[in-house]
C-alpha cells in the first residue's frame, strides 16, 4: 500500500518540522545562484534567522518571467560539472524555461514518481506503456525511470502512431499506460476503426492521465470506454515535472508531496494566502533540489487545498484537480471563462462526442464565442428537429455556467482537427 510508509504517513507536526529543516537548507543552497544571491542581499535574508515556515512569506515570488530573464544559468546553484540533465518547458507563450538537475535530483525525482505510481496501484510485474513524448518534455523520462524503479516492464512507445500503440498493448499485454486525456479519447476512435474492444481485447487496468487539465466527467468517460481506473496527476517542469502531486486509489484529490515541496495557495489579485478550502493560485517551493532550487514559484494553476484527512491514511495534504490557469482565462463581456468549464458541461450531455473547439472572434467592438462540437453521427441521419434540439440544449447548458450565450455549431465525428499531443481547444481570432 505504501512505497515509503514512514514519510507518507508522517504526523503533521513532524512533517512541518521536516519542512522547516529542508527550507533552511534550500535557502542556503539557493543563495549560491546568481539570481537568489542578489535577491537575498536586497531583502536582507539570512537563512539562519528563519525560525518558522511562515517567514517564507517575506521572500518575493519567483515567476516564469524571472526564469526567462536569467536564461540559461542564472538560477543554477551548483557548478556546471555537477549537472547531468536539462529539461525545458514548451515555450508556447514565449521563450522556454530550462531546469537543470544533478544526479541527486534525478534520483529523488525518480523515487517520488515511483512513490506516486505505487500509491495508485502499479506493481513489479506490470507492463507499462509510456505514450508520452520523450526529450525536453519531462513527462516521458519522469515516468519511464520511475516505472523501472517500481520494477515494471517498460515499453517506451512515445507519442502518436495510434494503431501501433494498440498493437503494442495487445502483443505485450500492457497493463498500465501513461497518456494525455484528449489523446485517450482520440485513441478510442482508432480502437473502433480496428474493431478492437479495449475492455475485452486488452489487459489495461490503470492509466496515468496528465499533461493537460481535464474534468472529472472526462476522466469518467475515459474510464467507461477502457474499463480501467484513470488517475489524475500533476506536475510542471519548474518543479521537476510529474510527481508533484498524485491521486491515491480513492481518487479524491491529489496528494501533494510535502516532504519535497512547500505549498501555498494565494489570491492571484491580492497575492495574499487564502485559507484551506478556498480556491486560488498554487505557489510551490522546492525543498530537496540541489541543482536549481526555486522558491515561491507562481505556477499560474488554479486549485485549492481539500480540507480533512484522506481515507488512505496518507497525511500529505490534497489539492483539487486543476481548474485552469490564470493565463488560460478568457474574458468575454466582462465574464471570466475557462475552457475546462465548457468541457465539463459538454461531457455531461448525451450525444456529444469526444472533440470540441472554442473559437473567439470580434465583430466591431463585440466579442463572440463559438463552440464547435462533434456529436454522434445518428443525429445527422435522423430528424433535423432532433439535431436542433441537441444544439439548443448545449447552448442553454453552457449559458447556465459561463453566463453568456455562445454560438454552437454541431459537426459530425472526425470533422474537427485531431491532435496526438495536447489538444488545441481555443482559437483566438480577435484582433487588438
Amino acid at each position: 500500500m505504501y512505497w515509503e510508509k514512514d514519510i507518507e504517513t508522517m504526523g503533521r507536526e513532524k512533517l512541518a518540522a521536516l519542512q522547516l529543516e529542508k527550507l533552511k537548507e534550500t535557502l542556503i543552497k539557493a543563495k549560491r545562484s546568481v539570481y537568489y544571491e542578489k535577491l537575498f542581499q536586497k531583502i536582507g535574508l539570512n537563512a539562519d534567522r528563519v525560525t518558522g515556515l511562515d517567514m517564507i512569506q517575506e521572500i518575493p515570488f519567483t515567476t516564469k518571467e524571472d526564469l526567462r530573464e536569467h536564461w540559461p544559468y542564472g538560477f543554477v546553484a551548483v557548478s556546471k560539472d555537477e549537472l547531468i540533465r536539462m529539461h525545458s518547458s514548451s515555450g508556447t507563450t514565449g521563450r522556454a524555461t530550462v531546469i537543470f538537475h544533478t544526479a541527486g535530483d534525478i534520483e529523488k525525482w525518480t523515487n517520488l514518481v515511483a512513490r506516486s505510481m505505487y500509491m495508485a496501484g502499479m506493481r513489479k510485474g506490470d507492463v507499462f506503456q509510456n505514450m508520452m513524448s520523450y526529450g525536453l518534455f519531462t513527462g516521458g523520462l519522469g515516468f519511464h525511470y520511475a516505472a523501472e524503479k517500481v520494477g515494471a516492464l517498460v515499453i517506451p512507445a512515445g507519442a502518436g502512431n495510434s494503431k501501433r500503440q494498440i498493437q503494442l498493448m495487445r502483443d505485450f499485454e500492457t497493463t498500465v499506460i501513461h497518456i494525455i486525456p484528449s489523446y485517450a479519447l482520440h485513441l478510442s476512435t482508432v480502437f473502433e476503426e480496428m474493431a478492437v474492444d479495449p475492455r475485452k481485447d486488452t489487459k489495461l487496468r490503470i492509466a496515468f492521465l496528465g499533461a493537460e487539465p481535464h474534468s472529472e466527467k472526462m476522466r469518467r468517460k475515459i474510464e467507461d470506454i477502457y474499463g480501467f481506473k484513470g488517475f489524475n496527476s500533476y506536475g510542471l517542469s519548474e518543479m521537476n515535472g510529474p510527481g508533484v502531486s498524485f491521486e491515491c486509489t480513492y481518487q479524491n484529490g491529489m496528494h501533494i508531496w510535502e516532504d519535497q515541496f512547500f505549498v501555498e495557495i494565494i489570491n492571484p489579485k491580492t497575492l495574499k494566502r487564502v485559507p484551506d478550502g478556498e480556491e486560488g493560485e498554487l505557489v510551490l517551493t522546492t525543498l530537496v533540489r540541489e541543482g536549481m532550487p526555486i522558491i515561491r514559484y507562481r505556477t499560474k494553476d488554479l486549485t485549492r487545498i481539500l480540507p480533512g484527512p484522506c481515507e488512505c491514511g496518507r497525511t500529505h495534504r490534497r489539492i483539487e484537480r486543476i481548474k485552469g490557469r490564470t493565463d488560460d482565462m478568457m474574458i468575454l463581456k466582462g465574464v471570466n471563462i475557462f475552457p475546462i468549464q465548457i468541457e465539463k458541461k459538454l461531457m455531461g450531455i448525451p450525444g456529444v462526442g469526444i472533440n470540441f473547439q472554442i473559437i473567439l472572434e470580434r465583430e466591431g467592438y463585440n466579442d463572440y464565442l463559438t463552440v464547435k462540437v462533434e456529436v454522434q453521427k445518428e443525429f445527422f441521419a435522423g430528424d433535423l428537429k432532433q439535431l436542433e434540439g441537441l444544439r439548443h440544449r448545449i447552448v442553454e447548458e453552457l449559458k447556465s455556467d459561463i453566463l453568456i450565450t455562445p454560438k454552437v455549431s454541431l459537426v459530425e465525428p472526425g470533422r474537427l482537427p485531431k491532435s496526438e499531443g495536447k489538444a488545441v481547444r481555443v482559437i483566438d481570432n480577435r484582433k487588438e
